[in-house]
């Protein structure tokens, strides 16, 4: 199964790469078959789905900004969105997933500033990014959960 979900993953993301438009979104859609390992195996399955999956499209595939949107945003977010859901508190979830959703946010605006000289300029702007895609993740998440929820009852409970 967990291969299945691999390959699914990898399809997905050579799709990205292929297609003009809608990189983010279907890099997005390759991260539901790592929460579909999660409930179907657990999560140590679902960890190397990510792994494994993220290894291939990184060799794979040649327009590396979809396998690099799945590895830093998406791919594992299943998997620690399943553990932070498991504590009770949705103060408790909701800091942790923005610590994650932040940390990943930092790093990948940190190696864009490695890679291109003068992306710095907009300091103003950073603000607005973080303000913006905070907001836009709570929506991510939202619905993220609601088709998670639509799979456990529709698919999950059927196999």
């Amino acid at each position: 199964m967990s291969a299945i979900f691999i390959a699914l993953c990898v399809v997905s993301l050579y799709i990205a790469s292929v297609w003009p438009t809608g990189q983010l979104g279907i890099a997005a859609f390759a991260s539901l078959f790592v929460a579909a390992a999660v409930i179907e195996t657990g999560i140590g399955y679902g960890v190397s789905v990510f792994v494994v999956s993220s290894a291939l499209c990184m060799l794979l595939i040649p327009n590396k900004i979809p396998p690099l949107l799945y590895v830093v945003f998406f791919g594992y977010y299943p998997v620690l969105k399943n553990i932070f859901e498991r504590l009770g508190r949705v103060v408790l979830q909701w800091l942790f997933k923005l610590i994650v959703f932040n940390a990943a946010l930092t790093l990948s605006l940190f190696l864009m500033k490695e890679l291109f000289i003068g992306f710095t300029s907009l300091r103003f702007g950073f603000v607005v990014l973080y303000i913006a895609g905070n907001a836009v993740f709570a929506i991510f998440d939202y619905g993220y959960s609601k088709v998670v929820l639509f799979y456990m009852d529709r698919i999950y409970k059927r196999g």
